[in-house]
């Protein structure tokens, strides 16, 4: 490999992210400073105006919630007005304001940020951490997403990665990425379920291996479950514990809610390994008197699992849908990978196993594997970096999470890509102007599996300019969508009649505009 030719693959975590790559063959998972292969999706804002990004805003989190920004990958690419992002205002301690065009922005000391900034920060710390590595400047990347994010999500992160000073060659999905890990040069022909929950995502794909060809029959997800729901709800468990032994309520506390949060999220690791933990915060709050209150309390992971049971249950129910969507029952697969911290949990493993029937697969970690298979993805994309003799280089074939369509005149949702296609694909379709000497056409573009657009996720509008004056249904559009190999949507039009190519402007919901973009590479991050 030339010097400048090292991809990288990032797994960019909701919770932690990843980075590695292909040296000589070999698969390399890179370590920061001081040798931790997993850093905090994590970025501090100090009073000193300086930012720390990764495992060292950890701390600041407990310290300083509200100037610590976390779980950003659960907002981006979101409306402000939708459901996950409702739910996500009263559960974060920092600020989230509206901007223009719907779009979340993170309010943060007297400073807007979007929210491709926040997460483009953490991969330049992935990138920095690459460099410090392989003691050269690397500028190409693959980055992983959940299956279930929609054109606008990818987009978004395509955007951080730009932000971040990377060449994003490839979007591509976490569970492919995962399974790609586990199979590459294993020569097997099998039914494999990718289990991927995560900090702040669940996924669930199934892809038949056949040597080195990894195609994806269906993929299913909820891009608002994961470990960050175990946290919440170990949390509040221990605000009710506090509220019992001190008579009072911290509900409304958002330092000491932080607090709890971290110390929930080493209990849920704790209690991976042993069968009861105790838990000892000091001074969470200050009674009416102003004195110190202190939380300790015991907890066993009998009553830890009792309270989530129903969290891990839901991941059964998008799992249904991916098996409807391969025409496969649970006991059909092969084998299951389980990908993401939250199943290092003896719960999900035991209830994994007592849904597909099936002991899952451990032998790969489930924090690293996904940045693995981006590393390989990623260098068989700039030239064969594998040894003689190594396996042929991979070939992903993958699918669309979501239908893609348009809104009709009476509102409903007209599919025009149905979900699981195989990507990339393309589906062409004509439109007429519908009044005399009509120069624009408007279309309203949705994902979604509703047959009413409005309840669907609405990606944004194509609007056709320029066309030809005449009378009503005389002008013919051919307007082709496609869906390219990193699962985003493109649009083409031409003129039937003339086949002159037709201007097309697509505006995104729910992002940037240019200046808005703009802004965001002059400010650097």
């Amino acid at each position: 490999m030339a010097a400048n030719d090292h991809v990288i693959g990032i797994d960019l975590g909701t919770t932690n992210s990843v980075v590695a790559t292909v040296l000589d063959g070999e698969v390399h998972v890179m370590p920061d400073e001081a040798g931790a292969r997993l850093q905090a999706s994590m970025v501090a804002f100090l009073e000193d105006g300086s930012v720390v990004v990764g495992n060292g805003a950890r701390q600041e989190a407990v310290v300083d919630p509200i100037n610590t920004i976390y779980s950003a990958k659960r907002l981006i690419g979101r409306h402000y007005t939708s459901t996950e992002v409702k739910t996500a205002l009263q559960q974060f301690p920092f600020k989230v304001v509206k901007g223009k065009n719907q779009v979340p922005l993170i309010e943060v000391r007297g400073e807007r940020y979007g929210l491709p900034e926040i997460s483009g920060m953490t991969l330049r710390r992935m990138k920095d951490i690459a460099e410090r590595y392989l003691g050269q400047p690397v500028g190409q990347a693959v980055v992983t997403v959940p299956a279930n994010f929609n054109d606008t999500q990818r987009q978004m992160t395509k955007l951080a990665g730009h932000l971040a000073g990377l060449d994003v060659l490839r979007v591509i999905n976490e569970p492919t990425a995962a399974a790609l890990a586990y199979g590459y040069g294993r020569d097997i022909d099998a039914r494999i379920a990718v289990y991927d929950f995560g900090g702040g995502t669940f996924d669930i794909t199934i892809l038949q291996v056949r040597g080195n060809v990894f195609e994806v029959v269906s993929t299913a997800g909820d891009t608002f479950l994961g470990g960050d729901d175990f946290d919440n709800r170990l949390a509040r468990y221990m605000l009710l514990g506090f509220k019992q032994q001190h008579g009072f309520g911290l509900e409304h506390d958002p330092l000491a809610f932080s607090r709890l949060k971290q110390v929930a999220e080493k209990l849920k690791c704790e209690l991976s390994v042993k069968d009861r933990a105790i838990v000892n915060v000091r001074e969470l709050a200050l009674n009416a008197d102003g004195k110190p209150c202190d939380l300790r309390f015991q907890v066993d992971r009998q009553s830890v699992d009792e309270r989530c049971q129903d969290i891990v249950q839901r991941s059964f129910l998008v799992c249904d849908e991916a098996l409807r969507g391969a025409r496969m029952k649970a006991e059909d697969v092969d084998g299951v990978v389980l990908v993401g911290g939250t199943t290092r949990m003896p719960l999900v493993r035991q209830m994994v196993a007592e849904y597909f029937r099936r002991e899952p697969l451990t032998d790969l970690n489930p924090d690293e594997v996904v940045a693995i298979g981006a590393a390989i993805q990623g260098a068989s994309l700039v030239s064969d970096p594998f040894e003689k003799g190594a396996p042929a280089q991979p070939l992903l074939l993958d699918v669309t999470p979501m239908s893609l369509g348009v809104q009709t005149v009476s509102g409903y949702f007209d599919v025009l890509i149905p979900r699981n296609a195989s990507i990339p694909c393309e589906q062409t379709r004509v439109f007429t102007t519908t009044v005399d000497d009509q120069t624009t056409v408007r279309l309203q573009i949705y994902q979604g599996e509703s047959k009413v657009a409005a309840d669907n996720t609405k990606l944004g509008e194509i609007e056709l300019y320029g066309l030809r004056a005449a009378p009503r249904g005389e002008v013919e559009i051919e307007v082709t969508f496609e869906i390219d190999a990193d699962g985003m949507v493109v649009v083409t039009a031409r003129d039937r009649e003339t086949g002159i190519e037709q201007a097309t402007r697509i505006n995104v919901s729910a992002g940037y505009s240019p200046d808005e973009v703009e802004a965001m590479i002059e400010r650097g991050i």
